[in-house]
């Protein structure tokens, strides 16, 4: 990467993380502040949590349409202005109806799409993967960074300033996206970066991704269940909340060190068995939830076995959406996934509190665990081809038609997909790349000169 593309990769990488903070550090802390309020109810709780979940998932693809129309920072900055006022709604609101309020306002900030599709105009072909995956791990971060930091932040400035700091956060930004963030220098193929609402129904029909998506959504919806819950638990096992973080520290690199072991055992297992282990190590944990005395030290040891099964998904899942999305629809691949993300934490807040308030916190697990297993035959078919490499090659089809190069790019020795765009002169490839020639490729791509 030179001077260039890794400057773009930090700003951005920064902007996400100021804005996932933001949307992360109240999940750890305000299922017991929640109490406060005069109006609190477990539904209400559920909705502050997950709330954001329903406008990211509405918006996303739209938002990433408009930045295609507008240009990417003007959407960025909006977004980033709709995540402040929510943030600055939510402080300063006095019953816990308009803490959900502001965070129904900070989801609707849905910057995703367009930041990707920045990434790839500020990059090269060969150096874009790189920048995706300096983004992707900068969301991880911001989340882990996010659980310790809440209940440290609440105990010195009250559940306000979180929302408070997190609008900081968020004006701070916006320059960063103004005048810190290179203006692209090209445009990348919009269909490797950006979600498009004409590929969505072709994309939704894809047996393997939408198991994927499934996936992603029930992960979401067990991380969100989890969170309406376990603050109270430790509370009452006799942890301050102020002190949360010295529980959530060890679990969090613990449970590194558990992915690692895990990612190292999955390169000798089919596609679907690991992510099938890290799911029973999620039934496990959810098991002990019901059934255990729920010491700090059972408290402990459930959320590790939890957190290394959803350390594990989080991270394959979208490696394995990229991989298996069809030539020409990875960003509208992507972009369906997140969708299907933060729907799910939506709907975990949404059926957690109304179950607490209903039936009570107990089968809340008890749905978190019939969720894990009904989860396990919806990847028995999985069998991802993750391994297939993409190429984006430019086209002059001005002496040849893109039928033809169509047919001599698919007779090319380890080319699985081809897809031709002729509004962009762009051919998208998933090949086996042991296989494959790169060189004959980009002859044929530009024979005609």
């Amino acid at each position: 990467m030179n001077k260039l593309e890794i400057k773009a990769a930090i700003s951005l990488a920064s902007i996400y993380v100021l804005r996932m903070l933001g949307l992360f550090m109240v999940m750890p802390v305000l299922a017991v502040l929640g109490k406060s309020f005069d109006d609190y109810s477990p539904f209400l709780v559920g909705l502050a949590i997950g709330g954001y979940g329903l406008t990211q998932a509405v918006l996303q693809i739209p938002m990433g349409t408009l930045s295609d129309r507008v240009g990417r920072k003007p959407v960025i900055i909006g977004g980033l202005m709709m995540f402040v006022i929510g943030s600055w709604v939510a402080g300063s609101a006095d019953s816990l109806t308009g803490v959900v309020i502001g965070r129904f306002l900070q989801g609707a900030g849905a910057i995703a799409g367009a930041v990707m599709a920045l990434a790839g105009d500020v990059s090269r072909d060969t150096q874009r993967s790189k920048m995706m995956a300096i983004i992707g791990i900068s969301i991880g971060f911001s989340f882990y960074l996010a659980v310790i930091l809440g209940p440290i932040i609440t105990s010195a400035f009250g559940l306000s300033g979180i929302f408070y700091i997190t609008a900081i956060l968020g004006t701070l930004a916006i320059p960063l996206v103004k005048f810190v963030v290179p203006d692209a220098i090209n445009l990348a193929p919009s269909r490797d970066t950006l979600p498009l609402i004409a590929d969505v129904k072709k994309v939704l029909k894809q047996g393997q991704l939408m198991r994927l998506n499934v996936s992603v959504l029930l992960l979401h919806m067990l991380i969100t269940l989890l969170f309406t819950q376990l603050p109270g638990l430790i509370s009452k096992a006799g942890w301050p909340l102020e002190k949360h973080w010295e529980l959530y520290l060890p679990i969090l690199i613990l449970s590194i060190a558990g992915l690692g072991l895990l990612m190292r055992l999955s390169k000798h297992l089919s596609p679907a068995r690991p992510m099938q282990l890290a799911i029973g190590l999620l039934i496990l944990a959810f098991a002990g939830f019901i059934w255990m005395d729920l010491s700090l030290h059972i408290l402990l040891m459930l959320g590790l076995l939890f957190f290394i099964g959803f350390n594990f998904l989080e991270a394959n899942l979208p490696a394995l959406v990229s991989g298996i999305a069809p030539a020409g629809k990875k960003g509208s691949a992507m972009g369906i996934y997140a969708s299907f993300q933060f729907f799910g934490a939506f709907l975990g807040g949404t059926l957690a509190g109304a179950i607490t308030q209903e039936l009570g916190g107990q089968l809340v697990f008890a749905l978190a665990l019939a969720i894990c297993i009904a989860w396990l035959p919806i990847l028995s078919g999985f069998n991802g081809n993750n391994h297939l490499k993409r190429y984006t090659l430019a086209l002059d089809l001005q002496h040849c038609s893109a039928q033809e190069l169509a047919q001599k790019l698919t007779a090319l020795s380890g080319v699985k997909d081809v897809t031709i765009i002729l509004e962009e002169q762009t051919a998208y490839l998933k090949v086996e790349d042991q296989h494959f020639n790169l060189q004959q490729a980009r002859e044929i791509a530009g024979q005609s000169s």
